[in-house]
């Protein structure tokens, strides 16, 4: 594919292979067969550029996409089935953390300036990642609202308020750093706000408020709720949860709601998906 397209670019042999070494190890993670007119389908491009290479920066990615499309258009031509390739931003404010990036993110919490920014920190990344709490779910909270086991190994239930109220198990990795942060603000006979306890003042943009107030690092992403949302729905996906204790847990009513995890949840190898289809003998 390289050796046909490179008399017709202005990208160098090196270039356009490292961008296909890549696409090539997201396809076969994806059960796609080897060929250049399924590999380089601008859809499947679009795809590995959403989800296919979490650990680079946008940067990175934009040339990516840029070598690739070109490839695609040597090689193959035509239009975009779905249009226009969409915009690296677009993606940013719903597209789930990699391993990486949420480790990233918890040496960044830890490394905060203040006690307050530091668990804070922590605290909104147990909601996000643990529980599937967006923004204005977390800022209402109070410490009650966690119920801890009385036993050892047993579960961390959230008590979400509002007009999607319900309760949510928190998973496993998350539970120690949501029952540490309500163990921090109980005192006998107060109803402490879990986020922010010693801000009264609650208002829509009481998370956007306190992230301003965070130390960035260029090397770690952005903390933003809705991605740590995304990350926890996509997980309960990959675990083959059933559908409706997905819908119940995430407080929607409809999957709708669930429709923009879809570009990021990973393929079924075609032999297991057609077994699955198939049934059980």
């Amino acid at each position: 594919m390289v050796l046909l397209a490179d008399p017709l670019t202005t990208y160098k042999a090196r270039e356009l292979l490292t961008a296909l070494a890549q696409l090539a190890l997201f396809c076969d993670g994806e059960g796609l067969p080897a060929k250049a007119e399924v590999w380089l389908r601008r859809e499947v491009i679009e795809r590995f550029i959403a989800v296919g290479c979490p650990a680079v920066g946008e940067s990175t990615r934009g040339n990516y996409r840029s070598r690739l499309l070109r490839l695609s258009e040597i090689l193959l031509g035509g239009p975009c089935l779905t249009g226009k390739p969409s915009k690296l931003s677009a993606s940013s404010p719903h597209r789930p953390y990699s391993r990486k990036e949420l480790a990233d993110l918890w040496g960044w919490a830890g490394g905060q300036p203040t006690d307050e920014l530091r668990w804070g920190c922590k605290t909104l990344m147990a909601l996000g990642a643990g529980c599937g709490i967006d923004s204005p779910e977390a800022i209402p909270l109070r410490a009650h609202d966690v119920r801890r086991p009385r036993c050892a190994g047993g579960r961390v239930v959230l008590a979400v308020r509002g007009h999607r109220a319900r309760e949510i198990i928190c998973r496993r990795h998350w539970e120690a750093v949501l029952a540490s942060a309500v163990e921090r603000l109980e005192t006998p006979g107060t109803a402490s706000y879990l986020f922010r306890p010693n801000y009264h003042s609650r208002g829509t943009n009481t998370v956007t408020n306190f992230l301003a107030r965070t130390k960035p690092s260029p090397d770690v992403p952005r903390l933003v709720m809705g991605r740590l949302r995304s990350t926890w729905l996509v997980e309960l996906f990959e675990a083959r949860l059933p559908i409706t204790v997905i819908v119940a847990a995430a407080g929607v009513e409809t999957l709708h709601g669930l429709s923009r995890i879809l570009p990021f949840l990973s393929g079924i190898p075609a032999d297991e998906a057609a077994e699955l289809l198939r049934g059980d003998g």
